[in-house]
């Protein structure tokens, strides 16, 4: 069998279908939370302008990929070692968030006006990938962030233009492995960054460093409120929960959603299991769901409105995969140790299909006509302060990770 770059594999075909691009506004938001049980569990949000075609997808070991190039010369060749699952764009055997066997995880962020890739001489050729097959690339050959940061630093990524896209899709990505370690990867001006990320978070523009740096504006928020303060002889009173929070920036930008990611991730009550900690992986990342019209922009002198077009989480030490769409709000799962981990062909389980609203009065649904027991309530007089001190532990650092 030819073995064809994946831009010529599959763009072909693709291309057909397929309206062509023109810049889309993207405001994705991603988080990592450590549940008792010592599970971590990462997850984001996805928004785009346009539909991307996602599917969740099981990218077996044995995989073979060549390297998209900005010239269509043959990049760089290899084979999974690692089986990964996670969402694709466009049917490509990519990934743009998931993880592999060894709860290695990858997510792809926009990063528009910021992201530059590197210069490619004919000589790197041999070593260079498109910026979509970064992710793909680390989930098949790496288990750790140690062994990830080596891999990044042995392969060039070239400013490639995605055809589907019409253009070089500008992104950075993080990286999240089985024990929750954690690094952001930037391509600026040309060259490499690789930054520990010790929150778990991440958004969009500007650079991470400089959303780090940001924090610092922030450091009154606090989840336990004042009850009341006085000034001078008056007193005044709280208003009711909430006030520690006073000034937490509520918009879609970038920069607001990293601060409200790091607010809400750092100070959610720890669950016991994984499984708790991926239902409050989705409850957290509500917060950030953006639906059609909210957000807007103009693009090339056309109004572009973004939306949450799915939701995913990953059990990094489960290995499974979680989403929701924009579709349907229930929560699906693909466990990739229950899947063809060995293979040459990529598996596809589609995000289609629409919500299910269950009718409770339906003729088929049993009712029961007796009411349960009710058992006697015991009054308890407690302080409104006192309830608070037993609800919330706080923290010493609000963004210590």
């Amino acid at each position: 069998m030819l073995n064809l770059s994946i831009g010529a594999r599959y763009g072909l075909a693709l291309l057909l279908g397929l309206a062509i691009f023109t810049r889309p506004a993207a405001a994705c938001t991603g988080i990592t939370l450590r549940p008792k049980d010592g599970s971590i569990i990462y997850g984001r949000t996805l928004e785009f302008g346009a539909d991307l075609l996602s599917n969740v997808v099981i990218i077996p070991r044995g995989f073979a990929y060549t390297g998209t190039t900005p010239d269509g010369t043959p990049g760089l060749k290899w084979k999974s070692k690692y089986a990964s699952v996670g969402a694709n764009a466009f049917g490509l055997p990519v990934l743009l968030d998931g993880h592999n066997e060894k709860g290695l995880a990858c997510g792809l962020f926009y990063f528009p006006g910021y992201a530059k890739y590197q210069s490619i001489s004919q000589e790197d050729l041999p070593q260079t990938i498109a910026p979509w097959e970064l992710g793909a690339y680390i989930l098949g050959t790496c288990s750790t962030i140690e062994e990830t940061t080596q891999a990044i630093r042995s392969v060039k990524v070239a400013n490639t233009v995605l055809p589907q896209m019409n253009m070089v899709p500008p992104a950075h990505y993080i990286f999240t492995d089985a024990t929750g370690q954690a690094i952001a990867v930037e391509y600026v001006g040309g060259e490499l960054k690789i930054h520990e990320n010790k929150l778990g978070v991440f958004t969009n523009a500007p650079t991470f460093d400089w959303h780090v740096t940001n924090l610092s504006n922030y450091l009154n928020l606090d989840p336990l409120g004042k009850t009341s303060i006085t000034l001078g002889q008056q007193q005044v009173k709280s208003l009711g929960m909430g006030s520690g929070m006073l000034g937490l920036p509520g918009d879609f930008t970038p920069p607001s959603r990293f601060v409200r990611a790091v607010a809400f991730s750092k100070t959610a009550l720890p669950v016991e299991t994984s499984r708790e900690g991926v239902l409050q992986l989705f409850h957290l990342l509500n917060q950030f769901d953006i639906p059609k019209g909210s957000a807007r922009s103009l693009e090339n002198g056309e109004e572009v409105a973004d939306y949450t077009l799915w939701t995913s989480g990953n059990d990094l030490t489960n290995k499974r995969f979680y989403f929701r769409t924009f579709e349907n709000s229930e929560i699906r799962m693909v466990d990739l140790m229950k899947g063809p981990l060995d293979g040459k062909e990529m598996v596809v389980f589609s995000m289609k299909g629409d919500q299910k609203i269950e009718e409770l009065t339906a003729p088929d649904q049993k009712v029961s006509k007796v009411s349960p027991a009710i058992a006697p309530v015991k009054t308890i007089q407690i302080t409104e302060t006192t309830r608070r001190q037993r609800i919330f532990r706080r923290p010493a650092n609000l963004i210590a990770p």
